[in-house]
């Protein structure tokens, strides 16, 4: 795969062609650092939400989620150091806060507010609200997925660096002399993740930020950073936040957020352990994996090799010849069967076969079924595979059970 600018603006017009991602507001010029998801895009995106919440949260039983406001009062904020500290230098020296501001209410009972810059506030003020209850035995963690704004001086790199974006995060509380372990834990699952989601391992790596650059939260952090076409960036981040949070919302509101360690009967404040990842940038580093121009039968390609898992359609239907009404018909029957069974399923007449076929790798389709006339004499049907071109014969009861076995 290339390792240039170019491959950015290959995988750029792919997204803008085929219904990925647009430009948000294009017919008026564009809205620099703002992006729409388009049907595709935004199906890529949720199925990569919903493998990370099942990993990270469904299929553990110490985990607790929420969706917390997107709108901040001040006080949150104040409290955590954004309002002083969350700002960017300027080129003449002074600096930018790159929060949103804005207020809630109106006249003299407006409050000054803030869309979030980070989805972990949330979960810290309803610390106290998740342990009441559901009475949690540490350690255990509160996650959510949700949007986070940060005004961007120079918003860059397609969606990298964007104004409005989504993140992950948990944020997973432990006693305070357990922090190594949960933090070695969860920096293995993150490892796991990279690869579940199909981004390239190798291209993947870790780096210990150093004392000076970390945030004023963290006492060590990781950052997990992509070989992007436009450099190695940092993907995702994990963070070892001390008690900070909790004890300045602690003083700041005078609200106890103190937890009572049922060995000891001593009342403790946790520590955090935060695994934050960034939704829109696994988006962009899944696309620069999964992007390849290759040959298959002698043509040449474009291709998004995406894990089935994720990708926005998981099978294309297709009637050899769309002027026999008698394919069409067995292929719409099967359609309508495998969009019950999947659901992320198209029915695809418009060209010849070929065309088809590259319209779909070009989306990252994993399989596409063609019905041709052995299928009404026999009753199957072929299936191709995407990355390898191999194509079988499948009986038409079988399809769901063979999409879904290497979905």
């Amino acid at each position: 795969m290339e390792k240039t600018e170019n491959l950015l603006d290959k995988i750029v017009s792919l997204c803008k062609r085929r219904g990925f991602i647009y430009p948000s507001a294009e017919i008026y010029g564009g809205f620099a650092g703002f992006w729409d998801y388009g049907p595709y895009g935004f199906a890529l995106k949720n199925n990569i939400k919903q493998l990370w919440w099942k990993m990270f949260v469904a299929d553990r039983e110490d985990m607790y989620g929420i969706d917390a406001a997107q709108i901040t009062k001040h006080d949150v904020l104040q409290a955590s150091g954004h309002v002083g500290g969350f700002s960017d230098p300027l080129a003449d020296g002074s600096r930018f806060n790159t929060m949103f501001r804005t207020s809630a209410g109106a006249g003299e009972d407006a409050q000054t507010a803030y869309l979030r810059p980070e989805t972990a506030q949330g979960i810290f003020t309803n610390f106290k609200n998740i342990v009441d209850s559901f009475h949690p035995e540490l350690p255990f963690g509160i996650a959510q997925i949700g949007k986070a704004f940060r005004n961007e001086i120079s918003p860059r790199d397609f969606i990298f660096r964007a104004r409005e974006f989504e993140q992950m995060e948990v944020e997973y509380f432990v006693k305070p002399n357990e922090w190594m372990l949960a933090f070695e834990f969860w920096q293995k699952k993150m490892h796991e993740w990279i690869s579940a989601v199909g981004i390239d391992a190798t291209k993947a790596h870790e780096l210990e930020v150093p004392d000076s650059e970390r945030a004023h939260y963290s006492k060590r952090t990781i950052d997990f950073e992509f070989d992007f076409p436009f450099g190695r960036k940092e993907l995702y981040g994990l963070a070892y936040r001390t008690d900070f949070d909790l004890s300045n919302h602690a003083k700041a509101s005078r609200v106890e957020l103190s937890y009572l360690d049922e060995e000891t009967k001593t009342k403790i404040t946790p520590h955090v352990i935060e695994p934050s990842l960034g939704v829109d940038r696994t988006v962009l580093a899944v696309l620069c994996s999964a992007y390849f121009e290759d040959e298959l039968g002698g043509e040449k390609r474009v291709v998004l090799k995406l894990k089935p898992a994720i990708a926005p359609i998981k099978v294309a239907v297709f009637p050899l010849l769309k002027n026999k009404p008698e394919l069409v018909k067995k292929a719409r029957e099967i359609f309508t069967d495998l969009k019950i069974a999947i659901g992320a399923v198209v029915f695809d007449d418009n060209g010849n076969i070929g065309k088809r076929y590259r319209r779909q790798d070009e989306i990252g389709t994993p399989f596409c079924i063609t019905v041709d006339f052995d299928s009404l004499e026999n009753g199957d049907a072929t299936v191709r595979d995407r990355d390898s071109g191999k194509q079988e014969r499948v009986a038409i009861p079988d399809l769901a059970t063979r999409i879904q076995k290497d979905s």
